[in-house]
């Protein structure tokens, strides 16, 4: 009943309408759940040799898939289905190593101005040891999570423009202020 594979097609068309080049793409099935991943690797047209990567992942839970498609047969034939299922479709942009770290804090408040309340943002960073005499190395990571509705791709109304949108103005903000934190200026 979905084509989700088509679907992820039409992200990858969408988000290069959007400003961003796309660079690979994976598919993950689980043998024994049927779980599947969808991975997308982007970058903003301006940033594809810059430092900063964007992975977009789609989690397709066949159960939730097959109670859809039992729910839909369910109604009558001019009727819409209930808008009560969802995919998760995480952003993830990671940065390499940096030299100087942002406080957290003013970044997340940035970043949740630009993200807004359709495409909220966390802010993490870890500190890595390659070996016990190496000094610690800092990555900065955003995460957005959007649920993206099957009632809406069946009927292809679920396009995700604003979410591309303020992925894009992310994207920009990042690439913006990577080379101080990189040390690069």
């Amino acid at each position: 009943m979905i084509d989700v594979a088509g679907y992820v097609a039409e992200i990858k068309d969408h988000a290069i309408d959007h400003g961003f080049h796309v660079h690979d793409e994976r598919h993950f099935v689980e043998t024994y759940s049927l779980r599947q991943s969808w991975e997308v690797e982007l970058h903003p047209e301006e940033g594809c040799n810059g430092p900063l990567d964007l992975h977009l992942a789609l989690e397709v839970d066949p159960r939730m898939l097959l109670a859809f498609e039992d729910r839909v047969m369910e109604l009558p034939e001019d009727a819409e289905p209930p808008d009560e299922y969802s995919f998760p479709l995480t952003f993830t942009w990671a940065l390499p190593p940096l030299a100087q770290c942002p406080d957290l804090l003013p970044l997340a408040l940035d970043l949740a101005g630009i993200g807004g309340v359709d495409l909220p943002l966390e802010s993490s960073a870890i500190d890595s040891y390659p070996s016990a005499t190496d000094p610690a190395e800092r990555r900065l990571t955003v995460v957005a999570r959007r649920e993206v509705s099957l009632a809406k791709i069946l009927a292809g109304e679920e396009l995700l423009c604003d979410a591309f949108d303020r992925a894009l103005a992310v994207s920009e903000y990042l690439l913006a202020r990577a080379p101080v934190w990189l040390g690069q200026d």
